[in-house]
Order: structure tokens, then C-alpha cells, then sequence
């Protein structure tokens, strides 16, 4: 298997801009995992594990409702925990996330074509005694 470990994202925008409100921030955070998945040829599905930190326990239901509209049926493990602050005051939602897939095969080479020489570890002779 292979497995992508997503460090914790924030609700920034690929321009660097902050929104406002934890639902803003929270489809912020959820493109931003799409995203990182997508670039590791990945998707939601292979989600296995989401960790969310919210600053206020009143962010619980929007953010969840965000969450229920990215994964659709998936269902990870997850776990909420509600913390005193992030990295920065303004953010409000941060989640961090463990995808895993099989390991992708290797291609045969073509016909004919040359295959790269195994490299060889040259033995080291012992040291001589004098």
C-alpha cells in the first residue's frame, strides 16, 4: 500500500486569502485536501484516517455538514477535538488526514528495449594485518 500523510491543512485559499466564517474555511480545507490527493493520484475514497481541530465546539455542526458534502458515503476513522487555538488566531478549522492505496504496478519494459544495469555493491577487502 501506499499512504499519503496530508499535514494539518487550514481554510487558505490557493491565493493565500483567509475567509471568513469556519464553513468558508472548512470547504477551503476540503479543496485543499482534494487537491493534494488529486496530485498523488488519489481521492476521497482513500481516506482512512481525518483528525479535525476546531477553536469553538459552537463549529461543530457547520463544519460537520462541509465535511458530509466532500466525503458523501466514505466514512474514515476520524477524530474532533476542540482546542484552545491554531497556529494563527484567525484560523478556525485545521484537519489533517492519512490516505492509503495500493501500491501502483510497475510497468514491463517495452520489447526490446534495454533495461537499466543492476548496480552491484563492490566488496570491501578486509584490511590487511601487518
Amino acid at each position: 500500500m501506499r499512504q499519503l500523510h496530508v499535514s494539518g491543512q487550514v481554510g487558505l485559499s490557493p491565493d493565500g486569502k483567509l475567509p471568513p466564517g469556519v464553513a468558508a474555511q472548512a470547504e477551503n480545507v476540503w479543496r485543499n485536501i482534494e487537491a493534494i490527493l488529486a496530485e498523488a493520484g488519489m481521492g476521497i475514497a482513500d481516506l482512512v484516517r481525518v483528525n479535525t481541530f476546531l477553536v469553538d465546539p459552537a463549529h461543530v455542526a457547520e463544519s460537520r455538514a462541509v465535511r458530509l458534502r466532500h466525503l458523501g458515503e466514505h466514512r474514515p476513522a476520524s477524530t474532533l477535538l476542540v482546542v484552545a487555538a491554531l497556529a494563527a488566531p484567525e484560523y478556525l478549522i485545521e484537519i489533517e488526514a492519512l490516505a492509503a492505496a495500493p501500491a501502483r504496478a510497475r510497468r514491463a519494459p517495452a520489447r526490446g528495449a534495454k533495461r537499466a544495469p543492476k548496480r552491484v555493491a563492490k566488496r570491501r577487502r578486509p584490511a590487511r594485518r601487518g
